[in-house]
């Protein structure tokens, strides 16, 4: 519990506000969830209140607070007042689309951002792509015109093929400054070097970063059943694949991995035991790899084009003796529901993600009191590369109708701490509380809303809180990887396709028709398919792409050294 006194001074502040702006504060309602809630809840902008009282200051205009640095229990609170060019006499309804999961209490969540938002004449309206489905809704919908004002992007979701491509606004420093103030104000400057296409600014990154190395969840129960101990390689990992699909599958229909469309995280998992990093990218698809050696910046010469790689061909050997063992469906192509959902539901027997294996080791072990699970780092002697800034962003759509409203909202979601914590935890004293530590601390119903559940709150982290992790399984790897964690030295290298988008599109659309499949072991002659797979790219431009690549990737070597 806070302290009384504490609580008196949030109370005083906020009457205060009320006096010079005649308007209601909104998030300082209690949870209508249950009786319960309502009477145990603190509301959030109270607590918010407390928490960053000392050096907070309020707008005599409006009932802002802002404090001098966004830190560690800071308390930021956006107005009206702060964006003088939204026509608030009119009420608008942004959308905003997301990839993902969709938690069951989303709806409550948007319910209280709506209520919150009152004040701003604005309402927020959400579709969420699931994972089995975006690839083939994201840019389709972009093209269509459909109504989206704000859109969940990454390096790995179309940033940079849907921004050559003009789907995105280019968001000029005085548009920032002008609409954006929160942003402008508490995000970190460097961050925006890892989302700039020709100089223009095309999306708002996420604001921290954490180790995001790969490892893989596996039902132990099931390890044991089978005389299988501690994965600590690679070798392990692929042995207990194939004890599975040989000895329990035939018997149970579990699958040693429910894979979905693709193997990519797998894949992941598989170039860290060689310590690759990524290079350059473009156009999704279009990626090469390097050695990563303590920070040294690799020349021209160290970049490999990842689809052809020493290391995707015994990745692809690999996949091709697990898919014709029976480790996963035949039509893992298009299976639709991930593996992450599967191994939750008792479908599958491993999946490979970051530290967010936990939450799906945890629904797998309450749905049966009979299952053990497990997490391992399967690469614990190599680094674990630290998330990028850039690695989740939110971007505004170039069709927008209101590109000033639009961007005030993508200005409170990522820095007024309410709306915030709203969308990266759920309802304060509902799913989640923050102890005197500012740790977050998970309550009964985070089921129901999981930190970071949705892939718009790992756009909007910022570094207000700590995580308390009571799982002592997920703190152990938690800690070892922060413990490896090396940072990308070449995260300010952005690479323009301007002059060679019409062949990037094209080879693009080649490599998407042959990895997910060569990632699934489909081939048994994968060579022979990278063959022709590279056949075809170079007939569609490869080497000018290539040719471009190396050019700007030297000039940009030299000038840093």
């Amino acid at each position: 519990m806070k302290k009384l006194i504490a609580l008196l001074i949030a109370a005083v502040m906020i009457l205060s506000m009320l006096s010079a702006c005649g308007t209601t504060p909104a998030g300082t309602d209690t949870p209508k969830d249950t009786a319960e809630a309502e009477a145990e809840a603190e509301p959030e902008a109270e607590a918010g209140e407390e928490a960053g009282e000392e050096e907070a200051e309020a707008s005599p205009e409006g009932g802002a607070v802002l404090p001098d640095e966004l830190t560690l229990g800071s308390y930021i609170k956006g107005d009206p007042s702060l964006y003088p060019n939204v026509d608030f006499s009119k009420e608008e309804t942004i959308y905003i689309c997301l990839i993902g999961d969709t938690p069951n209490d989303f709806q409550d969540i948007l319910d209280k951002a709506n209520e919150y938002l009152a004040p701003y004449n604005t309402k927020l309206d959400f579709t969420i792509w699931a994972w089995s489905d975006y690839q083939d809704l994201y840019s389709l919908n972009l093209a269509s015109g459909a109504n989206i004002d704000i859109i969940f992007t990454a390096p790995w979701s179309y940033l940079w093929s849907e921004a050559s491509n003009g789907s995105f606004m280019a968001l000029s420093d005085d548009f920032i400054t002008n609409n954006m103030p929160l942003t402008r104000k508490y995000q970190i400057p460097e961050t925006w070097n890892g989302v700039k296409l020709a100089g223009d600014i095309i999306a708002v990154p996420q604001n921290t970063t954490n180790p995001n190395g790969k490892i893989v969840a596996i039902r132990q129960d099931l390890a044991d059943k089978y005389g299988i101990g501690e994965l600590k390689s690679w070798e392990d990992y692929k042995n207990y694949l194939l004890t599975i699909a040989e000895k329990e599958t035939p018997d149970s229909g579990i699958f040693a991995e429910a894979a979905s469309s693709s193997n990519a995280e797998l894949w992941d998992v598989f170039r860290q035991q060689y310590d690759t990093m990524v290079a350059a990218s473009t156009q999704d698809y279009i990626s090469y790899l390097f050695t990563y050696e303590k920070g040294v910046i690799p020349t021209k010469d160290d970049l490999v084009f990842t689809w052809t790689s020493d290391w995707f061909k015994e990745f692809c050997k690999d996949m091709n003796e697990l898919a014709n063992a029976g480790a996963w469906s035949r039509s893992a192509l298009t299976n639709e529901v991930s593996a992450a959902d599967a191994f939750g539901a008792l479908q599958g027997a491993s999946f490979a993600w970051n530290l967010t294996v936990f939450n799906y080791i945890n629904q797998a072990e309450a749905a049966s009191e009979d299952v053990k699970c497990a997490a391992y780092d399967i690469t614990m002697n190599n680094f674990a590369i630290g998330e990028a800034y850039n690695n989740n962003d939110m971007a505004i759509t170039a069709s927008t109708s209101d590109p000033e409203r639009a961007a005030m909202v993508l200005d409170l979601i990522k820095m007024d701490t309410y709306l915030n914590h709203l969308f990266r935890m759920g309802i304060e004293g509902v799913h989640y509380e923050i102890d005197d530590d500012n740790n977050y601390v998970a309550l009964d119903k985070a089921g129901d809303y999981a930190k970071d559940s949705i892939s718009m709150s790992w756009a909007i982290k910022n570094g207000d809180i700590k995580e308390y992790i009571p799982d002592e399984r997920k703190k152990a790897v938690s800690e070892a990887e922060e413990a490896k964690m090396a940072a990308n030295p070449l995260e300010g290298f952005v690479f323009d396709d301007a002059n060679i988008q019409a062949e990037a599109a094209a080879v693009n659309a080649i490599l998407k028709e042959y990895i997910p499949s060569l990632q699934l072991g489909l081939y048994d002659d994968y060579e022979a398919k990278i063959d022709e797979m590279m056949a075809a790219c170079k007939d569609a431009g490869f080497d000018k792409i290539e040719e471009e690549i190396f050019s700007q990737y030297e000039a940009w070597y030299n000038s840093m050294n």
